[in-house]
C-alpha cells in the first residue's frame, strides 16, 4: 500500500511541474511578444533597457534567413544603417517618390534602391536612335494622369523636352483602307517616349539639381529584402545585399515589360549584406514585388491565428487572374515614309485578330517603333521562326508595313523571341501595412493596351502627397489613408482593363456589346447617359470606381429602356391584333391559328437558309468583334 501510494504521488507531482513550466512557458512568451513591440528608444531601466535591447537583435538575428532571402544563413550583417525614408524601385514612380519625399521634407534624407544599372542619358541621340535600342525599350503614352504627376513635382518640362506628341490614330481594318482621326476634344495632348528614357529624365533631374542631390542618395546594383514592416512606434527593417557585375549591368533589354512571372530573381552575394531601418517604406519595385510577396507570406500566417477575427485591418491578399486570353509580342524598328504623319498612332489587324501591329513614335523624326502582337499558339510567335514565312504573312494581310520594314530587320524579328505581357493583378484591400507602402506596378498591374499601368503609378505618388499633407504627424495614419484613396481604384482599374481583354464571346459581351449600347444611347440621351468606358478614361474628374459606378447605372437604366421598349412593342401589336379581330369579325381561334401557321413557316425558312447563311452571320460577327478589338490595341489610352 505505501508503495502504490508513492507511486501516485510521484505522477501526481510531475503532472502539477509539468504545468507549472508550460505556464510559465507561456508567460514568458507572452512577456518576448509583447517586448519585440516595444521601441528600444522608451525609457525603461537600465536592467530593463538591456533585456529590450538582447531581444532586438535576437529578433533582428531570427529573421535573417526569409523565403525569399538569397542571402546564407551564417551570413552576419555588420553594418547597420538609418534613413529618413526608403524608396524600392528606381523606375518612374519609384524615382518620383524619391523626389517627391524630398521636396516635402527638406530636413530628411531619402535612399533609393534599384537591382539593376543606372538608366541610360535621355538626351544621347546615338542611343535612342540607334534601330537596336528603338526595337528594345517599350513606348508608353504619359496621359493627363502623368502630366499632372510630373508637374507637380516640378518634373514635367525635362520630361516633355524628350517626348513626342502623338494628336490622334490611323487605323486599318481588315480589307478596308485605313481611317485617321484626330482627337480634338481632349484638354492635353498625349505625350509618347520610351520608358527608359522617361527613367532617364527623373534619374538627371535629381542629380542636376543640388537640392535633389543632396537629399536623395541613389543606389544601383542593390537587392532589398524586408524584415520587419514596423508599426506606430516601430521602424521598418530592411536588409540591402550586394547584386553584383552581373546583374546591376543587365541591359539587354529582352524583358521590355514586365511578365507577371512571380518568381523571386536572386542577387549574388559579393559582399557582408547591410541592416537599415527607416520611418517609411515605399515599395515601388514593380517586376520583383519581394515587399508585395512579403506582406502576403506574413498574412497567410496570421490568418491562421485564432484571434484573427478580432483584427482591425482586413487580411493582405494579392489577387492574381488566370491570363484567359495570352498574347506574345516582337518590337519592329521602322522609318516611316516622308508622306506620312509623325505624329499619329498606326495600328493594323487581320480577321479575327490573329495578328496585330500598333506602332508609336521613337523620336519626332518618323522614327516608329511597331509591337506585332500574336496569339501564343501563332507558328510565327516564337524565336527562329521563319523569315519568310513571317514577311508572306506581312505582304499578305499588312502590306503598308511591310513596305516599311527591311530583310535585315525581318531577320533579327524573326530570330529573336517574343516577349510575354503581364497577367492582371492586384494588391488589396489595402495598399499598407505598418509603416510600409505599395504603389505603382507593386499595387496593380494591367496589360499595356491603354497606358493605364504607368500614368496611374504616376498618380498614385501624387496621391501619397496628399495623404502626407493631411496626416503630417503620422506616417501610419497617412498610409492609412493612401489605402483608403487608391485601395478601390487599383481594384477598378484591374478589373476594368480586364474587361477589355477578354477573349471570344466573353469579350464581345463584356467589351464590345456594351461599346455599342454606350454608343447608340450617349447619342441619343448625352445627358443621361455617358460614354463608353475607354472615352470616360480620357476625362479628367473620373476616377475608376466612378467609372465602374457609371456603367452598372447606365447599363441598368438601357436594360429598363429595352424591356419598356419591348413590352411597349409587344402591348401596341396586341391592341392592333385586337382591333384588326373586330374589324374583320373574326374570331380568336382563328386568327391564333393563323399566327401559329405563319410562325411555323417562318422557323422553317428559317431552318433551311441557317447553314447557307451561318458562314455571312459568323463573319458579320467577326467584324463587329475585331472593330471593337482593334480598339483595345496598343500603348495609349484611346477614346471611341
Amino acid at each position: 500500500m505505501c508503495t502504490k501510494r508513492t507511486s501516485r504521488q510521484i505522477m501526481f507531482g510531475g503532472c502539477i511541474r509539468m504545468v507549472v513550466r508550460r505556464f510559465a512557458s507561456s508567460c514568458s512568451l507572452l512577456l518576448l511578444m509583447l517586448s519585440l513591440r516595444l521601441p528600444s528608444g522608451d525609457s525603461f531601466s537600465p536592467s530593463a533597457q538591456l533585456f529590450v535591447n538582447a531581444v532586438h537583435k535576437t529578433k533582428q538575428s531570427q529573421q535573417l534567413p526569409l523565403l525569399f532571402s538569397s542571402v546564407p544563413k551564417n551570413a552576419e550583417p555588420q553594418e547597420q544603417h538609418h534613413s529618413d525614408a526608403v524608396v524600392i524601385g528606381g523606375g518612374p514612380a519609384g524615382l518620383l517618390s524619391a523626389i517627391m519625399y524630398a521636396q516635402k521634407f527638406p530636413n530628411h534624407k531619402v535612399k533609393l534602391y534599384e537591382r539593376l544599372r543606372p538608366p541610360l542619358s535621355p538626351s544621347d541621340d546615338e542611343i535612342w536612335e540607334n534601330d537596336t535600342n528603338v526595337a528594345k525599350y517599350y513606348l508608353m503614352g504619359l496621359s493627363f494622369r502623368g502630366q499632372k504627376a510630373l508637374s507637380k513635382f516640378h518634373a514635367w518640362e525635362s520630361v516633355a523636352a524628350v517626348s513626342t506628341a502623338v494628336v490622334g490614330r490611323k487605323d486599318w481594318s481588315p480589307q478596308a483602307d485605313g481611317v485617321e482621326r484626330i482627337f480634338t476634344n481632349r484638354s492635353y495632348t498625349t505625350q509618347v517616349l520610351p520608358r527608359e528614357k522617361l527613367v532617364g529624365c527623373l534619374h538627371r533631374h535629381i542629380t542636376s539639381s543640388p537640392y535633389l542631390a543632396e537629399r536623395i542618395e541613389l543606389n544601383y546594383g542593390k537587392e532589398i529584402e524586408p524584415l520587419d514592416l514596423g508599426s506606430e512606434n516601430s521602424n521598418v527593417i530592411l536588409r540591402a545585399t550586394d547584386c553584383g557585375q552581373s546583374v546591376a549591368s543587365n541591359s539587354n533589354g529582352q524583358l521590355l515589360i514586365p511578365s507577371g512571372d512571380e518568381t523571386d530573381i536572386l542577387c549574388d552575394v559579393e559582399n557582408e549584406p547591410t541592416i537599415i531601418s527607416t520611418n517609411l517604406l515605399i515599395a515601388a519595385d514593380g517586376s520583383a514585388r519581394t515587399v508585395a510577396n512579403f506582406m502576403e507570406s506574413l498574412n497567410a500566417d496570421s490568418q491562421k491565428s485564432i484571434w484573427n477575427f478580432v483584427r482591425k485591418d482586413k487580411p493582405f491578399k494579392v489577387t492574381r487572374y488566370v491570363d484567359d486570353n495570352p498574347r506574345v509580342y516582337k518590337t519592329i524598328p521602322m522609318q516611316l515614309p516622308s508622306d506620312w504623319r509623325k505624329d499619329l498612332n498606326y495600328s493594323a489587324r487581320t480577321s479575327g485578330s490573329n495578328l496585330n501591329l500598333d506602332a508609336l513614335p521613337a523620336n519626332r523624326m518618323g522614327k516608329y517603333c511597331a509591337v506585332l502582337l500574336f496569339k501564343k499558339e501563332d507558328p510565327l510567335a516564337i524565336g527562329d521562326c521563319d523569315a519568310p514565312s513571317l514577311r508572306r504573312k506581312l505582304d499578305k494581310c499588312m502590306p503598308q508595313f511591310s513596305n516599311l520594314i527591311t530583310d535585315d530587320t525581318l531577320q533579327k524579328v524573326a530570330k529573336k523571341p517574343p516577349s510575354a505581357l503581364p497577367s492582371f493583378r492586384y494588391v488589396g484591400p489595402r495598399l499598407h501595412q505598418g509603416r510600409v507602402v505599395l504603389l505603382g506596378d507593386c499595387a496593380h498591374t494591367v496589360k499595356p493596351y491603354f497606358g493605364l499601368g504607368a500614368n496611374c503609378a504616376l498618380e498614385d505618388v501624387s496621391v501619397l502627397s496628399d495623404a502626407l499633407d493631411e496626416s503630417p504627424h503620422s506616417v501610419t495614419e497617412a498610409l492609412r489613408l493612401f489605402s483608403h484613396k487608391r485601395a478601390g481604384e487599383s481594384k477598378a482599374l484591374v478589373q476594368l482593363s480586364r474587361q477589355f481583354d477578354r477573349p471570344g464571346k466573353l469579350g464581345f459581351l463584356t467589351f464590345v456589346l456594351p461599346l455599342i449600347l454606350d454608343s447608340v444611347f450617349h447619342r441619343l440621351f448625352p445627358k443621361i447617359f455617358a460614354p463608353s468606358a475607354l472615352s470616360m478614361l480620357q476625362l479628367e474628374g473620373f476616377n475608376f470606381r466612378g467609372i465602374c459606378a457609371k456603367k452598372r447605372l447606365d447599363r441598368a437604366l438601357q436594360i429598363i429602356v429595352i424591356s419598356s421598349a419591348f413590352v411597349s412593342m409587344g402591348c401596341i401589336t396586341f391592341s392592333l391584333i385586337q382591333q384588326l379581330i373586330k374589324a374583320l369579325g373574326l374570331r380568336n381561334v382563328m386568327l391564333v391559328s393563323s399566327l401559329t401557321l405563319a410562325f411555323s413557316t417562318m422557323v422553317n425558312l428559317l431552318l433551311q437558309n441557317k447553314a447557307s447563311g451561318k458562314n455571312n452571320k459568323m463573319d458579320n460577327a467577326e467584324n463587329v468583334l475585331n472593330e471593337g478589338t482593334s480598339k483595345k490595341r496598343g500603348h495609349l489610352q484611346e477614346a471611341v
